[in-house]
Protein backbone atom coordinates (compact mmCIF):
# COMPACT_ATOMS: atom_id res chain seq x y z
CA UNK A 1 0.00 0.00 0.00
CA UNK A 2 2.94 2.40 0.96
CA UNK A 3 3.99 1.69 -2.32
CA UNK A 4 0.83 2.50 -4.40
CA UNK A 5 0.89 5.81 -2.45
CA UNK A 6 4.59 6.49 -3.88
CA UNK A 7 3.47 5.96 -7.22
CA UNK A 8 0.41 7.83 -6.99
CA UNK A 9 2.23 11.11 -6.62
CA UNK A 10 4.82 9.99 -9.05
CA UNK A 11 1.66 9.68 -11.59
CA UNK A 12 -1.02 12.64 -11.02
CA UNK A 13 -3.07 9.80 -13.15
CA UNK A 14 -3.40 7.47 -10.41
CA UNK A 15 -4.77 10.30 -8.01
CA UNK A 16 -8.51 9.57 -9.07
CA UNK A 17 -8.13 5.57 -8.06
CA UNK A 18 -5.61 6.24 -4.51
CA UNK A 19 -8.28 8.25 -3.10
CA UNK A 20 -11.30 5.57 -4.20
CA UNK A 21 -9.06 2.94 -1.79
CA UNK A 22 -8.88 5.64 0.81
CA UNK A 23 -12.54 5.51 0.71
CA UNK A 24 -12.92 2.05 0.61
CA UNK A 25 -11.29 1.50 4.39
CA UNK A 26 -12.87 4.54 5.69
CA UNK A 27 -15.51 4.09 8.19
CA UNK A 28 -18.93 5.75 9.18
CA UNK A 29 -18.41 7.57 12.66
CA UNK A 30 -21.60 8.01 15.12
CA UNK A 31 -21.44 10.93 17.73
CA UNK A 32 -23.29 8.29 19.48
CA UNK A 33 -22.84 4.83 20.65
CA UNK A 34 -25.72 2.53 19.08
CA UNK A 35 -28.95 1.96 20.87
CA UNK A 36 -28.74 -0.96 24.12
CA UNK A 37 -31.07 -3.40 22.08
CA UNK A 38 -28.44 -3.53 19.13
CA UNK A 39 -25.50 -4.28 21.92
CA UNK A 40 -27.91 -6.91 23.38
CA UNK A 41 -28.23 -8.12 20.07
CA UNK A 42 -31.77 -7.55 18.82
CA UNK A 43 -33.00 -8.34 15.10
CA UNK A 44 -32.60 -5.16 13.49
CA UNK A 45 -30.32 -4.58 10.51
CA UNK A 46 -26.43 -3.80 10.86
CA UNK A 47 -26.06 0.15 11.81
CA UNK A 48 -29.49 0.54 12.58
CA UNK A 49 -30.35 2.84 15.67
CA UNK A 50 -33.50 3.17 17.88
CA UNK A 51 -34.74 5.60 19.91
CA UNK A 52 -33.62 8.96 20.43
CA UNK A 53 -29.77 8.26 19.72
CA UNK A 54 -28.85 10.98 17.21
CA UNK A 55 -26.36 9.48 14.46
CA UNK A 56 -24.44 11.78 12.40
CA UNK A 57 -24.10 11.08 8.69
CA UNK A 58 -20.52 12.23 8.33
CA UNK A 59 -17.73 9.99 7.44
CA UNK A 60 -13.93 10.72 8.24
CA UNK A 61 -11.24 9.39 7.02
CA UNK A 62 -9.34 6.44 9.50
CA UNK A 63 -5.91 5.91 7.61
CA UNK A 64 -4.60 2.56 8.37
CA UNK A 65 -1.88 3.01 11.10
CA UNK A 66 -4.85 4.65 12.83
CA UNK A 67 -6.72 1.64 13.36
CA UNK A 68 -7.32 0.51 16.81
CA UNK A 69 -6.25 -3.09 17.27
CA UNK A 70 -7.86 -5.22 19.94
CA UNK A 71 -5.76 -7.93 21.29
CA UNK A 72 -7.04 -11.15 22.06
CA UNK A 73 -7.45 -11.96 25.60
CA UNK A 74 -4.97 -13.93 27.66
CA UNK A 75 -6.37 -17.23 27.58
CA UNK A 76 -3.66 -18.35 30.08
CA UNK A 77 -4.15 -17.80 33.72
CA UNK A 78 -1.83 -14.86 35.25
CA UNK A 79 -0.54 -16.91 38.14
CA UNK A 80 0.50 -19.80 36.11
CA UNK A 81 3.06 -17.79 33.77
CA UNK A 82 4.21 -15.89 36.86
CA UNK A 83 5.60 -19.16 38.01
CA UNK A 84 6.73 -20.47 34.25
CA UNK A 85 8.45 -16.87 34.04
CA UNK A 86 10.28 -16.93 37.49
CA UNK A 87 11.59 -20.37 37.19
CA UNK A 88 12.52 -19.45 33.50
CA UNK A 89 14.84 -16.75 34.80
CA UNK A 90 15.84 -18.77 37.85
CA UNK A 91 17.20 -21.57 35.38
CA UNK A 92 18.50 -19.37 33.06
CA UNK A 93 20.51 -17.45 35.48
CA UNK A 94 22.01 -20.45 36.97
CA UNK A 95 23.19 -21.96 33.99
CA UNK A 96 24.74 -19.06 32.76
CA UNK A 97 26.78 -18.17 36.36
CA UNK A 98 27.64 -21.59 36.41
CA UNK A 99 29.09 -21.98 33.36
CA UNK A 100 30.01 -18.55 32.57
CA UNK A 101 33.54 -16.78 33.20
CA UNK A 102 32.25 -15.06 36.24
CA UNK A 103 34.14 -16.10 39.51
CA UNK A 104 33.07 -19.00 40.77
CA UNK A 105 32.13 -17.61 44.82
CA UNK A 106 29.69 -15.03 43.07
CA UNK A 107 27.60 -17.51 41.62
CA UNK A 108 25.43 -18.28 44.38
CA UNK A 109 25.26 -14.59 45.60
CA UNK A 110 23.99 -14.00 41.79
CA UNK A 111 21.49 -17.06 42.15
CA UNK A 112 20.04 -15.65 45.24
CA UNK A 113 19.38 -12.20 44.24
CA UNK A 114 17.82 -13.68 41.11
CA UNK A 115 15.73 -15.84 43.11
CA UNK A 116 14.75 -12.46 45.75
CA UNK A 117 13.94 -10.48 43.11
CA UNK A 118 12.17 -12.74 41.51
CA UNK A 119 9.90 -13.64 44.22
CA UNK A 120 9.18 -9.98 45.31
CA UNK A 121 8.09 -9.72 41.58
CA UNK A 122 5.99 -12.85 41.10
CA UNK A 123 5.30 -13.05 44.42
CA UNK A 124 1.89 -10.80 44.65
CA UNK A 125 0.82 -13.06 41.52
CA UNK A 126 1.08 -16.70 42.40
CA UNK A 127 3.09 -16.41 45.81
CA UNK A 128 6.40 -16.90 43.82
CA UNK A 129 6.92 -20.53 44.45
CA UNK A 130 9.09 -21.45 41.43
CA UNK A 131 10.32 -24.34 42.72
CA UNK A 132 8.31 -27.83 42.92
CA UNK A 133 9.21 -28.54 46.32
CA UNK A 134 7.90 -25.33 47.72
CA UNK A 135 4.51 -26.04 45.90
CA UNK A 136 4.68 -28.79 47.45
CA UNK A 137 5.46 -28.11 51.13
CA UNK A 138 2.66 -25.62 50.86
CA UNK A 139 -0.05 -27.97 49.87
CA UNK A 140 0.92 -30.05 52.29
CA UNK A 141 0.34 -27.37 54.74
CA UNK A 142 -3.04 -26.52 53.51
CA UNK A 143 -1.86 -23.17 52.03
CA UNK A 144 -2.80 -24.47 48.11
CA UNK A 145 -5.06 -26.63 47.01
CA UNK A 146 -3.23 -30.14 45.63
CA UNK A 147 -4.92 -29.49 42.41
CA UNK A 148 -3.00 -25.66 42.13
CA UNK A 149 -0.04 -27.68 42.87
CA UNK A 150 -0.12 -29.65 40.22
CA UNK A 151 -0.76 -27.17 37.40
CA UNK A 152 1.75 -25.07 39.36
CA UNK A 153 4.64 -27.74 38.49
CA UNK A 154 3.70 -28.25 35.34
CA UNK A 155 4.61 -24.24 34.74
CA UNK A 156 7.90 -24.46 36.72
CA UNK A 157 8.57 -27.46 34.81
CA UNK A 158 8.08 -25.75 31.37
CA UNK A 159 9.68 -22.47 32.69
CA UNK A 160 12.88 -24.52 33.60
CA UNK A 161 13.25 -26.66 30.42
CA UNK A 162 12.80 -24.01 28.19
CA UNK A 163 15.37 -21.70 30.04
CA UNK A 164 17.91 -24.67 30.19
CA UNK A 165 17.30 -24.76 26.41
CA UNK A 166 18.14 -21.59 26.36
CA UNK A 167 21.12 -21.20 28.33
CA UNK A 168 22.59 -23.89 26.54
CA UNK A 169 22.30 -22.23 23.09
CA UNK A 170 23.85 -18.92 24.88
CA UNK A 171 26.85 -20.83 26.82
CA UNK A 172 27.50 -23.62 24.33
CA UNK A 173 29.58 -25.33 24.13
CA UNK A 174 29.84 -25.71 28.55
CA UNK A 175 26.93 -27.12 30.24
CA UNK A 176 25.88 -27.88 33.36
CA UNK A 177 25.92 -31.11 34.81
CA UNK A 178 23.85 -32.67 37.80
CA UNK A 179 25.83 -35.99 39.36
CA UNK A 180 27.79 -35.73 42.75
CA UNK A 181 30.97 -33.94 42.57
CA UNK A 182 33.82 -36.14 43.58
CA UNK A 183 35.34 -37.68 45.83
CA UNK A 184 31.49 -37.39 47.55
CA UNK A 185 29.17 -40.16 46.40
CA UNK A 186 25.37 -40.44 46.43
CA UNK A 187 24.69 -40.94 49.85
CA UNK A 188 26.07 -37.27 50.81
CA UNK A 189 24.89 -35.45 48.03
CA UNK A 190 20.87 -36.96 48.85
CA UNK A 191 21.79 -35.60 52.42
CA UNK A 192 23.00 -32.07 51.24
CA UNK A 193 19.60 -31.57 48.46
CA UNK A 194 17.66 -32.79 51.38
CA UNK A 195 18.88 -31.20 54.04
CA UNK A 196 18.60 -27.21 52.28
CA UNK A 197 15.58 -28.15 50.55
CA UNK A 198 14.38 -28.51 53.90
CA UNK A 199 15.32 -25.03 54.88
CA UNK A 200 14.32 -23.20 52.22
CA UNK A 201 10.90 -24.87 51.96
CA UNK A 202 10.95 -24.18 56.01
CA UNK A 203 11.84 -20.48 55.47
CA UNK A 204 8.95 -20.07 52.53
CA UNK A 205 6.48 -21.41 54.90
CA UNK A 206 7.64 -19.23 58.02
CA UNK A 207 7.97 -15.88 56.28
CA UNK A 208 5.67 -16.27 53.72
CA UNK A 209 2.76 -18.68 54.44
CA UNK A 210 2.84 -18.07 58.05
CA UNK A 211 -1.04 -16.65 59.11
CA UNK A 212 1.31 -15.28 61.90
CA UNK A 213 3.98 -13.96 60.67
CA UNK A 214 2.05 -12.35 57.98
CA UNK A 215 -1.23 -11.02 59.41
CA UNK A 216 -4.04 -9.65 57.26
CA UNK A 217 -3.79 -6.47 57.61
CA UNK A 218 -0.17 -5.89 58.26
CA UNK A 219 1.72 -8.23 56.25
CA UNK A 220 5.55 -8.53 56.63
CA UNK A 221 8.04 -7.29 53.63
CA UNK A 222 10.92 -9.10 54.06
CA UNK A 223 10.08 -12.85 52.52
CA UNK A 224 11.66 -12.65 49.56
CA UNK A 225 15.36 -11.58 51.24
CA UNK A 226 14.62 -14.43 53.59
CA UNK A 227 14.37 -16.91 51.13
CA UNK A 228 16.55 -16.03 48.23
CA UNK A 229 19.50 -15.23 51.10
CA UNK A 230 18.97 -19.57 51.31
CA UNK A 231 20.78 -20.14 48.56
CA UNK A 232 23.71 -17.70 49.50
CA UNK A 233 23.96 -20.40 52.68
CA UNK A 234 23.29 -23.71 51.36
CA UNK A 235 25.27 -23.12 47.98
CA UNK A 236 28.45 -21.99 49.51
CA UNK A 237 28.00 -25.17 52.10
CA UNK A 238 27.01 -27.70 49.65
CA UNK A 239 27.65 -26.40 46.65
CA UNK A 240 31.21 -28.33 46.24
CA UNK A 241 29.12 -31.40 47.17
CA UNK A 242 26.08 -31.76 45.08
CA UNK A 243 25.96 -28.42 43.25
CA UNK A 244 23.30 -27.35 45.69
CA UNK A 245 20.25 -27.01 43.37
CA UNK A 246 17.46 -27.06 45.94
CA UNK A 247 15.22 -27.33 43.67
CA UNK A 248 13.28 -30.44 41.00
CA UNK A 249 12.92 -28.36 38.08
CA UNK A 250 16.23 -27.19 38.08
CA UNK A 251 17.84 -30.56 38.55
CA UNK A 252 15.60 -32.36 35.94
CA UNK A 253 15.57 -29.19 33.10
CA UNK A 254 19.87 -29.36 33.64
CA UNK A 255 19.96 -32.28 34.22
CA UNK A 256 18.02 -33.85 31.37
CA UNK A 257 19.39 -31.14 28.87
CA UNK A 258 23.34 -31.97 29.57
CA UNK A 259 23.20 -35.26 28.26
CA UNK A 260 25.69 -36.71 30.52
CA UNK A 261 24.60 -38.94 33.86
CA UNK A 262 21.20 -37.69 33.61
CA UNK A 263 20.06 -40.50 36.30
CA UNK A 264 21.46 -38.52 39.06
CA UNK A 265 18.63 -35.81 38.40
CA UNK A 266 15.75 -37.83 39.28
CA UNK A 267 17.63 -38.77 42.88
CA UNK A 268 18.11 -35.08 43.69
CA UNK A 269 14.58 -34.37 42.31
CA UNK A 270 13.43 -37.21 44.98
CA UNK A 271 15.67 -35.80 47.91
CA UNK A 272 14.34 -32.50 47.54
CA UNK A 273 10.71 -33.14 47.52
CA UNK A 274 11.13 -35.46 50.80
CA UNK A 275 13.00 -32.14 51.92
CA UNK A 276 10.32 -29.42 51.15
CA UNK A 277 7.73 -32.52 52.37
CA UNK A 278 9.54 -32.63 55.70
CA UNK A 279 9.87 -28.63 56.31
CA UNK A 280 5.81 -29.29 55.70
CA UNK A 281 5.70 -31.44 58.97
CA UNK A 282 8.56 -29.10 60.98
CA UNK A 283 6.25 -26.19 60.25
CA UNK A 284 2.92 -27.67 61.57
CA UNK A 285 4.79 -28.84 64.77
CA UNK A 286 6.16 -25.64 65.35
CA UNK A 287 2.78 -23.96 64.59
CA UNK A 288 0.10 -25.90 65.71
CA UNK A 289 -1.86 -22.68 66.69
CA UNK A 290 -2.11 -21.28 63.14
CA UNK A 291 -3.97 -24.87 62.30
CA UNK A 292 -6.46 -24.76 65.33
CA UNK A 293 -9.99 -23.69 63.51
CA UNK A 294 -10.61 -20.81 65.22
CA UNK A 295 -7.54 -19.05 64.57
CA UNK A 296 -7.76 -15.46 63.98
CA UNK A 297 -5.26 -12.87 63.45
CA UNK A 298 -5.83 -12.10 67.17
CA UNK A 299 -5.36 -15.01 69.19
CA UNK A 300 -2.71 -15.72 66.55
CA UNK A 301 -0.52 -12.33 67.58
CA UNK A 302 -1.99 -13.05 71.17
CA UNK A 303 0.21 -16.67 71.29
CA UNK A 304 2.74 -17.37 72.97
CA UNK A 305 4.30 -20.75 72.08
CA UNK A 306 5.49 -22.87 75.47
CA UNK A 307 9.10 -23.82 76.24
CA UNK A 308 9.49 -27.23 74.58
CA UNK A 309 8.47 -25.51 71.38
CA UNK A 310 10.80 -22.85 71.78
CA UNK A 311 13.89 -24.85 72.88
CA UNK A 312 12.69 -27.14 69.53
CA UNK A 313 13.34 -23.48 67.23
CA UNK A 314 16.55 -22.63 68.79
CA UNK A 315 18.19 -26.13 68.05
CA UNK A 316 16.92 -26.13 64.75
CA UNK A 317 18.01 -22.97 64.09
CA UNK A 318 21.41 -23.27 65.92
CA UNK A 319 21.78 -26.61 63.93
CA UNK A 320 21.30 -25.24 60.42
CA UNK A 321 23.80 -22.28 61.57
CA UNK A 322 26.49 -24.39 63.11
CA UNK A 323 26.28 -27.20 60.05
CA UNK A 324 26.43 -23.89 57.36
CA UNK A 325 29.58 -23.12 59.21
CA UNK A 326 30.83 -26.44 59.50
CA UNK A 327 30.28 -27.62 55.88
CA UNK A 328 32.47 -24.36 54.52
CA UNK A 329 35.45 -25.14 56.59
CA UNK A 330 34.96 -28.63 54.70
CA UNK A 331 34.60 -27.39 51.57
CA UNK A 332 36.93 -24.41 51.96
CA UNK A 333 34.86 -21.51 50.89
CA UNK A 334 36.92 -18.19 51.06
CA UNK A 335 32.51 -17.12 51.58
CA UNK A 336 32.36 -18.91 55.36
CA UNK A 337 31.62 -15.54 57.02
CA UNK A 338 28.74 -14.08 54.32
CA UNK A 339 27.39 -17.89 54.25
CA UNK A 340 26.87 -18.35 58.11
CA UNK A 341 25.80 -14.98 58.47
CA UNK A 342 22.93 -15.82 55.38
CA UNK A 343 22.08 -19.05 57.50
CA UNK A 344 21.45 -16.53 60.72
CA UNK A 345 19.33 -14.38 58.91
CA UNK A 346 17.17 -16.58 57.31
CA UNK A 347 16.77 -18.64 60.97
CA UNK A 348 16.10 -15.20 62.63
CA UNK A 349 13.57 -14.03 60.44
CA UNK A 350 11.81 -17.78 60.29
CA UNK A 351 11.86 -18.38 63.91
CA UNK A 352 11.95 -14.93 65.53
CA UNK A 353 8.43 -14.99 66.72
CA UNK A 354 8.63 -18.30 67.60
CA UNK A 355 11.13 -18.31 70.10
CA UNK A 356 13.20 -14.81 69.40
CA UNK A 357 15.76 -17.05 67.41
CA UNK A 358 18.71 -16.30 69.69
CA UNK A 359 20.39 -19.28 68.39
CA UNK A 360 23.57 -18.05 70.47
CA UNK A 361 24.16 -18.85 74.03
CA UNK A 362 25.73 -15.31 74.56
CA UNK A 363 22.60 -13.62 72.95
CA UNK A 364 20.60 -15.71 75.06
CA UNK A 365 22.87 -14.49 78.42
CA UNK A 366 22.91 -10.64 76.92
CA UNK A 367 19.02 -10.68 76.49
CA UNK A 368 18.02 -12.77 79.84
CA UNK A 369 20.76 -9.60 81.55
CA UNK A 370 18.10 -7.33 79.58
CA UNK A 371 15.10 -8.65 81.76
CA UNK A 372 13.71 -9.85 78.30
CA UNK A 373 14.10 -13.70 79.13
CA UNK A 374 13.71 -16.03 82.54
CA UNK A 375 16.28 -18.23 83.90
CA UNK A 376 14.53 -21.06 83.05
CA UNK A 377 13.62 -20.29 79.88
CA UNK A 378 17.68 -19.59 79.16
CA UNK A 379 18.74 -22.48 80.42
CA UNK A 380 16.49 -24.61 78.19
CA UNK A 381 17.57 -22.59 75.55
CA UNK A 382 21.37 -22.68 76.25
CA UNK A 383 21.04 -26.49 76.55
CA UNK A 384 19.02 -26.78 73.00
CA UNK A 385 21.66 -24.14 71.20
CA UNK A 386 24.79 -26.40 72.69
CA UNK A 387 23.08 -29.72 71.71
CA UNK A 388 22.15 -28.27 68.27
CA UNK A 389 25.61 -27.70 67.92
CA UNK A 390 27.08 -30.44 69.02
CA UNK A 391 25.04 -32.59 66.77
CA UNK A 392 25.81 -30.27 63.67
CA UNK A 393 29.69 -30.78 64.79
CA UNK A 394 29.35 -34.37 64.80
CA UNK A 395 27.36 -34.12 60.76
CA UNK A 396 30.27 -32.13 59.68
CA UNK A 397 32.54 -34.76 60.44
CA UNK A 398 30.61 -37.45 58.62
CA UNK A 399 30.83 -35.25 55.58
CA UNK A 400 34.57 -34.55 56.14
CA UNK A 401 35.38 -38.23 56.95
CA UNK A 402 34.25 -38.46 53.12
CA UNK A 403 35.90 -35.65 51.66
CA UNK A 404 39.18 -34.91 49.55
CA UNK A 405 40.30 -33.00 53.39
CA UNK A 406 39.84 -36.31 55.37
CA UNK A 407 43.03 -36.29 56.55
CA UNK A 408 43.36 -32.59 57.41
CA UNK A 409 42.50 -31.07 61.14
CA UNK A 410 40.06 -28.07 61.10
CA UNK A 411 40.91 -27.13 64.80
CA UNK A 412 39.49 -24.71 66.71
CA UNK A 413 42.27 -22.34 67.64
CA UNK A 414 44.11 -19.07 66.63
CA UNK A 415 45.59 -17.90 63.57
CA UNK A 416 48.88 -17.76 62.47
CA UNK A 417 51.29 -15.04 63.87
CA UNK A 418 48.50 -14.62 67.09
CA UNK A 419 48.19 -15.51 70.44
CA UNK A 420 45.32 -17.14 72.39
CA UNK A 421 44.55 -13.92 74.05
CA UNK A 422 45.13 -11.64 70.68
CA UNK A 423 41.72 -14.18 69.40
CA UNK A 424 40.01 -14.06 72.65
CA UNK A 425 39.80 -10.70 72.78
CA UNK A 426 38.77 -10.76 68.95
CA UNK A 427 35.66 -13.25 69.88
CA UNK A 428 34.74 -10.38 72.79
CA UNK A 429 34.88 -7.38 70.71
CA UNK A 430 33.02 -8.83 67.83
CA UNK A 431 30.21 -11.05 69.87
CA UNK A 432 29.67 -8.20 72.26
CA UNK A 433 29.02 -6.06 68.72
CA UNK A 434 26.41 -9.07 67.27
CA UNK A 435 25.14 -9.24 71.17
CA UNK A 436 24.26 -5.37 71.53
CA UNK A 437 22.60 -5.33 67.86
CA UNK A 438 20.38 -7.94 68.85
CA UNK A 439 19.16 -6.10 71.67
CA UNK A 440 18.54 -2.92 70.24
CA UNK A 441 16.83 -4.08 66.99
CA UNK A 442 15.39 -7.27 68.11
CA UNK A 443 14.09 -6.79 71.87
CA UNK A 444 12.44 -3.40 71.77
CA UNK A 445 8.46 -2.27 71.00
CA UNK A 446 8.14 -1.02 67.66
CA UNK A 447 7.78 2.92 67.36
CA UNK A 448 4.30 3.48 67.56
CA UNK A 449 4.53 6.31 64.72
CA UNK A 450 4.96 3.51 62.37
CA UNK A 451 2.33 2.65 60.20
CA UNK A 452 3.48 -1.27 60.31
CA UNK A 453 4.03 -2.95 63.50
CA UNK A 454 6.40 -5.62 61.48
CA UNK A 455 9.98 -4.60 61.77
CA UNK A 456 11.56 -5.36 58.46
CA UNK A 457 15.67 -5.29 58.82
CA UNK A 458 15.97 -7.19 62.41
CA UNK A 459 17.17 -10.27 60.79
CA UNK A 460 19.29 -8.38 58.36
CA UNK A 461 21.04 -6.14 60.94
CA UNK A 462 21.89 -9.26 63.03
CA UNK A 463 23.18 -11.20 59.69
CA UNK A 464 25.52 -8.24 58.73
CA UNK A 465 27.34 -8.62 62.31
CA UNK A 466 28.30 -12.09 61.16
CA UNK A 467 29.40 -11.00 58.17
CA UNK A 468 31.44 -7.90 59.49
CA UNK A 469 32.90 -9.87 62.34
CA UNK A 470 33.91 -13.19 60.71
CA UNK A 471 35.21 -11.54 57.89
CA UNK A 472 37.36 -8.98 60.39
CA UNK A 473 38.05 -11.60 62.75
CA UNK A 474 38.12 -14.75 60.49
CA UNK A 475 41.73 -14.57 60.38
CA UNK A 476 42.88 -13.81 63.75
CA UNK A 477 40.44 -16.36 65.72
CA UNK A 478 38.17 -17.94 63.13
CA UNK A 479 34.91 -15.59 63.96
CA UNK A 480 33.09 -17.71 65.55
CA UNK A 481 31.25 -15.27 67.80
CA UNK A 482 29.16 -17.66 69.01
CA UNK A 483 29.80 -20.69 71.75
CA UNK A 484 27.93 -23.52 70.25
CA UNK A 485 29.70 -22.51 66.64
CA UNK A 486 33.27 -22.76 69.00
CA UNK A 487 31.58 -26.62 70.24
CA UNK A 488 30.57 -27.57 66.72
CA UNK A 489 34.09 -26.97 65.39
CA UNK A 490 35.59 -28.68 68.26
CA UNK A 491 33.75 -31.49 68.14
CA UNK A 492 34.08 -31.94 64.70
CA UNK A 493 38.04 -31.97 65.25
CA UNK A 494 37.53 -34.71 68.03
CA UNK A 495 35.91 -37.14 65.40
CA UNK A 496 37.87 -36.32 62.54
CA UNK A 497 41.62 -35.36 64.09
CA UNK A 498 43.20 -34.95 60.95
CA UNK A 499 47.50 -35.26 60.59
CA UNK A 500 47.34 -32.59 63.31
CA UNK A 501 45.18 -34.33 66.01
CA UNK A 502 42.53 -32.69 68.13
CA UNK A 503 43.27 -29.16 68.92
CA UNK A 504 43.77 -27.87 72.71
CA UNK A 505 40.98 -27.81 74.95
CA UNK A 506 42.01 -24.77 76.37
CA UNK A 507 41.02 -23.09 72.74
CA UNK A 508 37.57 -23.94 73.33
CA UNK A 509 37.13 -22.97 76.94
CA UNK A 510 38.76 -19.08 76.24
CA UNK A 511 36.73 -18.52 73.32
CA UNK A 512 33.57 -19.82 75.09
CA UNK A 513 34.07 -17.64 78.09
CA UNK A 514 35.04 -14.40 76.01
CA UNK A 515 32.16 -14.78 73.96
CA UNK A 516 29.92 -14.74 77.35
CA UNK A 517 32.06 -12.12 78.38
CA UNK A 518 30.99 -10.45 75.07
CA UNK A 519 27.45 -10.78 75.42
CA UNK A 520 27.28 -9.64 79.28
CA UNK A 521 29.06 -6.31 78.02
CA UNK A 522 26.58 -5.69 75.62
CA UNK A 523 23.77 -6.13 78.16
CA UNK A 524 25.51 -3.34 80.03
CA UNK A 525 26.65 -1.27 77.18
CA UNK A 526 22.66 -1.27 76.13
CA UNK A 527 21.77 -0.13 79.59
CA UNK A 528 24.39 2.53 79.40
CA UNK A 529 23.13 3.59 75.84
CA UNK A 530 18.84 3.22 76.44
CA UNK A 531 19.51 5.46 79.93
CA UNK A 532 21.34 8.28 78.23
CA UNK A 533 18.86 7.97 75.56
CA UNK A 534 15.99 8.83 77.64
CA UNK A 535 17.93 11.29 79.51
CA UNK A 536 18.67 13.21 76.10
CA UNK A 537 14.85 12.88 75.53
CA UNK A 538 13.83 13.90 78.86
CA UNK A 539 16.13 17.06 78.70
CA UNK A 540 14.95 18.37 75.33
CA UNK A 541 11.61 18.65 76.92
CA UNK A 542 12.50 21.95 78.41
CA UNK A 543 9.64 23.10 80.63
CA UNK A 544 7.82 26.35 80.19
CA UNK A 545 6.89 28.91 82.61
CA UNK A 546 3.60 29.23 83.39
CA UNK A 547 2.13 32.77 83.10
CA UNK A 548 1.83 34.56 86.96
CA UNK A 549 -1.68 34.94 86.43
CA UNK A 550 -2.52 31.19 85.86
CA UNK A 551 0.15 30.50 88.61
CA UNK A 552 -2.28 33.41 91.02
CA UNK A 553 -5.17 31.67 89.73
Amino acid sequence: WLKLCKQDFESPSRVTETFSFLFLISVPMAEEAPSKSLVEGDQTSYGATEGTSKATGGWKWVMPWTWQWKLPSNPLSPTLLAEGLGTFCLVLVVGCAVTGPAPAPWAPTAIAALLMVMVYATGPISGGNLNPAVSLGLAISGKMPWLQMLKYWAAQLIGAFSAALAYRCICAPNYVMVAPILPFGAGSCFVAEFFYTFVLVFVVLNCAASKRTNPGSDPNQFYGLAIGFVIVAGGHAVGAVSGAALNPALALSLGNTSGKEIHWCWLWCVAELLGGASAAGVFRLLRREEFAEDATDETLQAHEPGLLVSSAAEFLGTFVLAFTVGMNLVSKSPSTAFSAAAALMCMVYSLGNISGAHLNPAVTLAVLLRGKCGRSKAACYVAAQLLGGLLAGLSVAAFQGVSANRRKSIQLTMGKHYGLWQASFAELFFTMILAYVVLTVATKEVPAEWKTKQNAYFGLAIGSCVTAGGFAAGSISGGELNPAVSLSIYMANVVNPGHLGIGPFVNLASFVFFELLGGALAAGLFRLTETGAGSAAKDDKVPVEEPKEVLDA
